[in-house]
């Protein structure tokens, strides 16, 4: 192969879920309210652990932090897949689809070193709760949160400038959702051994890591559990677990599926599908399964909700 014909694509096209343009149209109604949903959702969680003084714990600033990840993490790739169901040329330009990149990496990343921070904190709570607040101090939570954000990032950056720096020849169709990094590293034209190499490093690092991270806190907290005499005590302790176990499961099981074997994974068809649950569903459902499978999070929704009820009252009254 030439030289001449190893150049730098200035754009790319998105092939999306469907060409039908009827689809697109009532696949982009429903996306557009499971976008707004989730904005509004994860942004309520956000305020309610602000306005709440019972809610300043190591949990809910976790929460936060994972609340907030979720809206950037979405927001990087729906509202751009909502313009191309309705334009007929779905072109992004080389820039934006590295940007779109370096963000949906840096987050995801992000989402998965935040659970496994999530992880010891509920194992602390279950299995040496005495001494919960002196380990579990707003210190140690910055530090775990700096390393979240940091390390999401650094990896994003690294991931991103090795996919970029392949030459697309004249391939500019990218058959995804959005621009994923395999469906990317599927448009070179030259070897890309390295680049799945890198990929599935990255998948340990970030992925597998975290989640053995998370196993072996769960591991401890099951054998603690099991320790309690009352079945009431052993309930209220796996209750304290069971939103953060939810989205774990979600999570992480949509990142293994898609990442852990590039070459021999899913179809074209089932990875967007995955990506799509993964960018679409999960931020949606984590602030629903923090809200109703927590009582403090309820208690906090009717102490809010009651505040506004009153001061609508007021102004009624005014």
């Amino acid at each position: 192969m030439g030289t001449d014909n190893k150049t730098w694509v200035r754009e790319f096209i998105l092939l999306g879920l469907t060409s039908d343009w009827n689809t697109q149209v009532s696949l982009f109604v429903l996306f557009s309210i499971t976008y707004m949903v989730t904005v509004l959702g994860n942004f309520l969680i956000v305020l309610l652990i602000r306005l709440d003084s019972r809610l300043h714990t190591p949990m809910y600033f976790f929460l936060t932090n994972l609340s907030l990840v979720d809206i950037f993490y979405t927001t990087s790739i729906v509202p751009q897949m909502l313009v191309h169901f309705l334009a007929e040329e779905k072109a992004i330009s080389f820039v934006n689809c590295a940007a779109q990149l370096f963000f949906s990496l840096g987050l995801g990343g992000i989402e998965f070193v935040l659970l496994a921070a999530m992880a010891y904190d509920r194992y602390v709570a279950v299995c040496d709760p005495l001494r919960y607040s002196v380990i579990m101090h707003g210190g140690l939570c910055t530090r775990l949160a700096i390393t979240a954000w940091v390390s999401g990032s650094v990896n994003s950056l690294v991931q991103t400038a090795i996919t970029f720096q392949l030459p697309m020849c004249s391939n500019k169709f990218i058959d995804h959702i959005s621009c994923e990094a395999l469906a990317v590293v599927r448009l070179a034209c030259v070897d890309t051994s390295s680049n799945d190499i890198a990929i599935m490093v990255s998948s340990i690092v970030l992925l597998m890591a975290p989640l053995c991270l998370v196993l072996l806190s769960y591991v401890k907290i099951i054998a603690t559990i099991l320790e309690i005499r009352t079945s009431e005590g052993r309930m209220k302790a796996f209750y304290t677990c069971a939103s953060h176990l939810t989205v774990v499961v979600l999570c992480y099981g949509m990142a293994i599926v898609t990442y852990i074997q590039p070459r021999s994974g899913p179809s074209v068809l089932r990875e967007k599908l995955v990506s799509l649950f993964y960018a679409i569903l999960t931020p949606m459902l984590n602030p629903m399964i923090y809200s109703l499978r927590n009582k403090e999070v309820k208690g906090a929704w009717y102490k809010l909700l009651g505040r506004l009820s009153g001061l609508t009252s007021k102004l009624a009254t005014w």
